[in-house]
């Protein structure tokens, strides 16, 4: 076998040795799952009748904006999962079984993969439910089946980049109750974007925030894909987005899962 197959084979003991322990701590899983929907239903049946008449249109209220709100809510959905990552490595690093993983004969870069890959299977299953939930309360997409799948594979991309930052900070951490913690501000980032008010309404300073992070042109372009809205240069802007976040994670998480345990 090449060094790429051995590497392949690798990463998928890795994946299953992941996906295992995700059914065995479900509650984790659950809690990742149910936190998006719980902020669907809030949104649409708390303030979705407001937000909803000051989106414009022939039509407004409640039914208006869980077409609006829900891509921002997918959006959520893909970091409150990938801080499960977070989570599930500090627990490997702190337990020590990466230090037995360094001395054993398997490649170095499947032991961290095999997080990602487990990562993106739960989010997908995530996403799936959230839609799901939306599509029972009242959304719908005039979307065809290739922009469906479109908007599946720019949420795959976007999960796969946030999910090795979040694989990163998960090593950084000193203790699992700091890996929880320190990818929130992933999971809030769709509030300060056009994930739940167009961000023509935020003030000033607010606004030239919102219109440049990262999450906004994410969440533009899910929602041009689901509901035909425009969607510009934001596709782009996404890819470019997913590509520096996938590469600074993944060097940083190589870097860190090689230095010395001593230091």
């Amino acid at each position: 076998m090449s060094t790429l197959s051995y590497a392949a084979a690798d990463s998928a003991t890795m994946l299953r040795r992941n996906l295992k322990h995700m059914l065995r701590y479900a509650s984790m899983t659950l809690m990742l799952i149910g936190m998006p929907v719980v902020f669907l239903l809030l949104f649409v049946y708390v303030f979705g009748g407001t937000l909803g008449s000051g989106l414009g249109g022939a039509t407004g209220g409640r039914a208006a904006y869980i077409q609006y709100v829900t891509p921002g809510i997918l959006l959520m959905a893909v970091a409150s999962a990938a801080q499960g990552t977070a989570i599930s490595v500090a627990m490997d690093m702190t337990e020590g079984i990466i230090a037995r993983f360094r001395i054993m004969a398997i490649s170095r870069a499947s032991v961290l993969t095999g997080h990602v890959l487990a990562n993106v299977v739960q989010t997908m299953l995530s996403l799936a439910i959230v839609v799901g939930v939306a599509m029972a309360i009242g959304f719908r997409s005039d979307a065809s089946p290739i922009e469906w799948l479109a908007a599946t594979g720019v949420l795959a991309m976007i999960t796969f980049a946030i999910t090795w930052l979040t694989v990163a900070l998960g090593m950084v951490t000193k203790t699992v109750e700091a890996a929880s913690n320190l990818p929130m501000p992933l999971v809030f980032l769709p509030f300060l974007g056009s994930g739940f008010v167009p961000t023509d309404s935020m003030p000033t300073g607010l606004r030239w925030f919102a219109e440049y992070q990262p999450f906004t042109p994410m969440i533009e372009t899910v929602r041009g894909l689901l509901l035909g809205t425009p969607i510009g240069n934001s596709a782009m802007i996404a890819i470019a987005w997913c590509a520096g976040i996938t590469l600074v994670g993944y060097l940083w998480a190589l870097k860190l899962y090689n230095r010395d345990p001593a230091k």
